[in-house]
């Protein structure tokens, strides 16, 4: 830089003989100012943050760099008239020398001062900030919000004097716990170096004591907030002097998270009434994966200048989703469902994005090609890249076999999905199986589920579940895209299935288009080598009664021709979006009703259930499947029927083998 004055003296010196004085100084003065312009820009540039969400890693201990410390303090408390305890993270490098802004991060209804510190390891996401340089130095004081003397997470945790003890912290806070901080730690006092936060009960907390004290905090923050958050206009009944006191208020919440009406109904009032705010929708449910997103993203707005231009970029701001390969941001989906597609390829004249609808995308100044797409329906969705013509599949993204090849897929979040999350339960195991088929004279390959225990409990036998795929699909589909073992691993743990192997069939047969033979040939593969194979091999019980199969789709039109003519091999048949394909299939479903019609009376007395489910007047198969239906009653077969709107896709087969499990083998 200095060099730079130097040129400019030097250019001067050449030039006085052929200048003014005054013209020199002009010149000088007109560089001087646009060094300075450029100096500003960058130092505007380097002090913005573009706030996003949480990386992979984020919560994990560094152990190369500073940490802060935690406290254990006690206080004495006039509003509950006893002792009372809180823990106080110190900052990295804290220095008593200096003053420090505070946040005070509040928890949920069964927790107390330790449930951030056990669950949500705040004192790692801010050291981890701090060594980025994305937050501004703070003391964060973890209080127990049940203001009683007996303020343990014990017994009925929603007791009404306990529930009270939560409003009542607002004047320990206010008249305890505050003064006791500020006379012993070097802290700012002021209300501009003041922050509130917290998550559930003290998310409403927050919201409550933050709004209704404003004199006190001009930064409020509330994750998931609960009922006990006041209506929107008890919280601001003056909306102009919040947006004059304010610094900033951020409402967040899971997109699947039953109390999101809370966090909507503020932002609601507070988006009419033009009150800035920061409303941020994660992708999530009521649990630390988004309070720990949301202290993360709330901590790095902190005790700095505030750009309102900011907010709503950070409100709208995508999460990757959930098949994006290690290490890659993109594909990302919005709060609204919409998804935002990158693909570098500087080379390339022409790429589109093929979700079914194709986008043309656009190419940036890096070479980077992008897209964002309309709002989408909920559940799995496959996806092409098409470039220069050729349609690859993202390398951003993990591939899964469907539509009859590899291409990528992803999911959006979908508010129904509860019930195959992940979770700290016993989980059963994935096998992958290869055997040898007689039927096609070939090394063939099957995935299976084990439930928990299996390898352990090597006395019990299990029922058998056998279950087929889609056209276009494979054994792979149920146990990647289906999430057929989270499915099981949630329902056995609650009880609510017997424990039971799953055998997932590759149903392709090397034949000509799906057709009769097609279906011989399947019906063979089942009952003459997978069968048999599980049946040696493993330990399962060979009664009718503890055999099921069901298929969606082509899984469901093969499950309705081998079940049903082998229907002293299963008490059980599941059919999922399916019925005979009319009028391609004519020929067969006409013999298959001519077989059942004869044989209804074997049929009933065989089978304890024939489950049939489809996908609401959305789903491809639903008029088919209505056919079968009306068939069904004029021979008097019995039949359960089951419609879950959501179409033709993954929600609504997991969904189908969600409930069809709760029912076999009981």
């Amino acid at each position: 830089m200095w060099g730079w004055f130097k040129n400019i003296e030097t250019r001067s010196f050449y030039v006085e003989n052929r200048i003014s004085i005054n013209n020199k100084l002009q010149i000088i003065m007109n560089r001087l100012f646009c060094l300075i312009s450029v100096l500003f820009l960058v130092s505007l540039n380097t002090n913005s943050q573009s706030i996003t969400p949480a990386p992979l890693g984020f919560d994990i201990v560094r152990t190369s760099i500073p940490h802060g410390e935690i406290d254990t303090v006690y206080y004495k408390s006039k509003m509950v008239a006893t002792i009372r305890r809180a823990l106080v993270y110190t900052p990295p490098g804290f220095s008593r020398d200096k003053k420090y802004p505070v946040l005070y991060l509040l928890h949920g209804i069964g927790g107390d001062e330790f449930e951030w510190l056990n669950n949500g390891h705040p004192q790692v996401i801010l050291d981890n900030l701090y060594a980025e340089k994305k937050i501004e130095p703070m003391i964060v004081v973890l209080p127990n919000g049940r203001a009683m003397k007996d303020d343990r997470a014990t017994g009925n945790i929603m007791a009404p004097d306990k529930v009270r003890a939560f409003a009542t912290f607002e004047k320990d806070l206010l008249h305890d716990l505050i003064p006791f901080i500020e006379k012993n730690y070097p802290v700012l006092k002021d209300r501009e170096h003041r922050a509130i936060a917290g998550l559930s009960m003290g998310g409403g907390q927050s919201l409550n004591f933050g709004l209704g004290n404003l004199d006190k905090f001009a930064w409020v923050g509330a994750f998931s907030p609960a009922p006990n958050t006041e209506k929107p206009e008890e919280l601001v009944p003056n909306p102009e002097k919040a947006k004059e006191q304010l610094k900033l208020l951020w409402i967040s919440c899971g997109d699947k998270d039953g109390l999101i009406t809370f966090s909507r109904r503020t932002h609601d009032y507070l988006k009419a009434n033009n009150v800035p705010h920061i409303y941020y929708v994660d992708h999530g449910y009521h649990d630390w994966n988004v309070w720990k997103n949301s202290l993360y993203m709330f901590s790095q707005l902190l005790f700095k200048p505030v750009d309102l231009v900011t907010f709503p970029e950070i409100s709208d701001a995508g999460r990757p989703a959930e098949t994006d390969v290690r290490g890659t941001t993109y594909p990302q989906i919005l709060p609204d469902g919409r998804a935002i597609f990158h693909v570098k390829a500087p080379e390339a004249q022409k790429v589109q994005l093929d979700l079914g609808k194709k986008y043309d995308m656009v190419k940036n100044e890096e070479g980077i090609w992008e897209v964002t797409t309309d709002s989408l329906s909920e559940g799995f969705h496959y996806y092409s890249l098409i470039i220069d013509g050729v349609a690859v599949a993202d390398p951003a993204s993990e591939t899964f076999y469907g539509m009859g090849r590899m291409a990528s897929g992803f999911e959006v979040p979908f508010t129904g999905d509860r019930y195959y999350e992940i979770r700290n339960v016993l989980h059963g195991d994935i096998r992958i199986k290869r055997y040898y088929s007689n039927v096609t004279n070939t090394w063939r390959e099957m995935y299976m589920y084990t439930p928990p225990g299996y390898d352990e409990n090597t006395n019990e036998k299990y029922p058998v579940l056998y279950i087929l795929h889609g056209g276009g699909e494979d054994e792979r589909g149920w146990a990647i895209q289906g999430k057929a073992d989270l499915i099981l691993d949630n329902l056995i743990s609650e009880k609510k299935t017997v424990p039971m192997i799953v055998v997932m069939v590759d149903g392709n047969m090397p034949l000509p288009p799906f057709g009769e033979d097609v279906l011989k040939a399947f019906d063979a593969e089942l009952t003459q080598c997978v069968i048999p194979f599980v049946e040696k091999n493993y330990r399962v019980k060979t009664d009718t009664q503890d055999r099921a199969l069901a298929g969606l789709s082509m899984g469901g039109i093969q499950t309705l021709y081998a079940g049903i003519n082998n229907s002293q091999l299963f008490s059980y048949l599941g059919v999922f979006s399916s019925g005979w394909i009319l009028p391609m299939q004519n020929n067969i479903a006409n013999e298959q009703y001519k077989f059942m019609a004869k044989n209804a009376d074997m049929i009933n007395s065989n089978l304890k259930l024939l489950w049939i489910a489809v996908g609401g007047k959305e789903d491809i198969a639903y008029k088919n499947c209505q056919t079968m239906l009306s068939k069904l009653n004029e021979m008097n077969i019995r039949y359960q029927y089951y419609e879950y709107s959501g179409g033709h896709t993954w929600p609504v087969w997991r969904n189908d083998l969600y409930h069809f499990a709760q029912l076999i083998f009981k």
